[in-house]
């Protein structure tokens, strides 16, 4: 199987940081990360960010051109609607693959009033008002054409809010008020065996458009909407469109994207891995869909990353209320230690445990984990036990152990609340000078 080379441009939106999870697990696939020189997440998930023009200056073309060939770029998964656009229009002109439908599906769907008009008659889409004068009954709802993630979208419940709202949008449309309940229907097609997956999302907390909230649900009938849309379109590969219910019940459209959706973690949990099923279908492979059904609620909120100067080749730590808290073996704590063990860091675990250190051990499965055990049985203080040289760190829920290690030695103490600098740390910081593995014991 050949390596697929992928770059996700630009990699720091919701939808870039979607693909990374979705596709750092797989098998013979590297991934890159492109954007603006901004401040943006993917510069904690990726060793390298890779700074591009805005899609819209003259320079992006040719810079994106030459970023491909330099890094030998087989496919580009574009993660902004914006993007989406430019790329599929540049096809042509770019040595790597587009994942995305045709450009002329990409415009169509990037314009609220041209997908309606295309839909017309195969779905139902919300009435249109061209003529303000001609508003009968209020609330209507105004939208840019053009807009993303709610921005400048308003509910107009008199004239006065309507003029208001229509100054504020940019191009604004000006639509019927749905007030039910609003779904999102995670979708993917292939030219050749047509719409292989249909299923929606109730949005239960959107903020600027983002569904922090999102529970898998049945919806009867969204099937033959989605295959209705797929087949007007032309859509290939991963895609959604959202509907809300009008003041009668029915669904009705409100927008289509050709792409993946931030919240399609809701159906990537269930097998549905919408990124990697996009450059299969790219490269024209016939596939299956497996998927584990029944409701999936996904609640996201902010995650820390953490750029730090703290280096180090051994990490010490304690048992006793540090790796095993309550009675159980505390997740944290071994994600730390198995990062060091990946990053070929000495561990060594310093504990004052009173019962039979070997049988704890082997109780909680963290027998041989250990390069070296030292077990102190004498009362001497843990600060006597670690090496100074080669960098070392310390981890301890004990305050005073912690503070007799730190004006000792003068090295980096933590406690379980602490450690999240190590564990949650921006891959480009982490070093790579790391001692010889030595045989693990204890």
């Amino acid at each position: 199987m050949h390596e697929r080379k992928v770059l996700i441009f630009p990699a720091g939106t919701e939808i870039g940081l979607e693909m990374f999870a979705a596709l750092k697990g797989c098998r013979n696939m590297r991934l890159f990360a492109a954007g603006e020189d901004i401040s943006n997440h993917a510069r904690h998930l990726y060793p390298e960010y890779h700074v591009l023009p805005h899609v819209s200056h003259p320079t992006f073309a040719p810079a994106m051109a030459d970023l491909c060939r330099r890094l030998g770029i087989s496919h580009i998964l574009p993660a902004h609607d914006d993007a989406l656009t430019a790329l599929t229009t540049l096809r042509e002109r770019l040595p790597a693959m587009v994942v995305a439908p045709s450009a002329e599906t990409c415009a169509t769907t990037r314009s609220k009033r041209a997908t309606y008009l295309k839909l017309a008659g195969a779905v139902r889409t919300p009435r249109v008002f061209g003529d303000l004068d001609a508003i009968d009954h209020f609330p209507v709802f105004v939208k840019p054409d053009r807009g993303q993630g709610s921005l400048n979208a308003m509910r107009a419940d008199d004239a006065r809010q309507l003029a208001h709202a229509v100054q504020t949008a940019q191009d604004p449309l000006v639509c019927e008020y749905l007030p039910g309940e609003e779904y999102t229907v995670d979708c993917f097609s292939s030219p050749q065996q047509g719409l292989l997956f249909c299923h929606a999302r109730r949005r239960d907390r959107v903020r600027s458009g983002i569904s922090n909230c999102t529970v898998t649900v049945d919806l009867p009938g969204i099937d033959a909407m989605a295959s209705a849309i797929s087949t007007s379109l032309d859509m290939r590969g991963a895609w959604f469109f959202q509907v809300k219910r009008s003041s009668t019940g029915d669904l009705a459209l409100l927008e289509v994207a050709p792409r993946i959706a931030g919240a399609m973690a809701a159906h990537r949990v269930q097998g549905i891995n919408f990124p990697l099923l996009s450059l299969m279908e790219q490269e024209g492979l016939e596939l299956r869909i497996q998927w584990n059904p029944g409701v999936v609620e996904l609640d996201r909120s902010l995650r820390n990353r953490y750029r730090h100067d703290i280096r180090f080749d051994r990490l010490y730590i304690d048992l006793d209320d540090t790796l095993i808290f309550n009675g159980e073996v505390q997740l944290d704590a071994l994600k730390l230690i198995f990062q060091c063990i990946n990053a070929r860091k000495q561990v060594i675990l310093l504990t004052r445990h009173a019962s039979s250190l070997v049988q704890t051990l082997k109780q909680h499965r963290l027998h041989g984990l250990f390069d070296a055990v030292v077990h102190i049985t004498d009362g001497s203080r843990k600060s006597e036990h670690i090496r100074p040289e080669g960098r070392p760190i310390f981890v301890d829920d004990s305050f005073s152990e912690r503070q007799d290690v730190q004006r000792v030695l003068g090295i980096p103490t933590f406690d379980l609340s602490m450690i999240e600098i190590l564990t949650e740390q921006s891959v480009a910081s982490r070093g790579t000078d790391a001692p010889e593995q030595e045989p693990r014991h204890g």
